[in-house]
């Protein structure tokens, strides 16, 4: 996918996020799928946590010479930080504000801006486009995870 495509699919996450989460109730927020995995609230709890995290991530590639980035225990995000228990509007907002800032970075940096590079902790090189074909897509594929959690004899209170 072009550059162009990659940013306007990045500006669209919130949306599509939102709208697989609409008309959800309570019951639906909380199941979690027979086969495993996450409810929909966690999801959207996990979302808005890697939002930021990813948000800090890309500043420190164009502010920082080869950053190291660090990873996180995605499962001790979800347990210590109360995934369960939370309303989502505070996440979904921080979702929003998160791609509203780093959106109009991208508007901004340069081609030599693109090129930069870090170090992820547990991937290896990482750069700004490699950081950006990564979150183009991170709020669809979750919102597909919550849409399959839902369906997944859901019930429908």
């Amino acid at each position: 996918m072009e550059r162009d495509q990659l940013i306007k699919r990045y500006r669209e996450g919130p949306a599509v996020l939102a709208a697989a989460l609409a008309d959800l109730s309570d019951a639906q927020l909380d199941h979690r799928p027979e086969a495993g995995g996450w409810s929909a609230r966690e999801v959207v709890h996990h979302v808005a946590d890697s939002e930021m995290t990813s948000a800090i991530r890309l500043r420190r590639l164009l502010a920082e010479e080869a950053p190291l980035l660090q990873g996180y225990d995605e499962a001790e995000f979800a347990r210590r930080l109360h995934y369960r228990n939370r309303q989502i509007a505070p996440s979904l907002d921080a979702v929003r504000a998160a791609r509203e800032t780093t959106a109009s970075i991208l508007d901004n940096i340069s081609e030599a801006d693109w090129q930069r590079a870090g170090t992820h902790a547990e991937s290896g090189p990482y750069s700004v486009a490699t950081w950006l074909e990564i979150y183009s897509s991170h709020c669809h594929d979750h919102a597909e995870q919550i849409r399959q959690a839902v369906t997944d004899r859901s019930p429908h209170s």
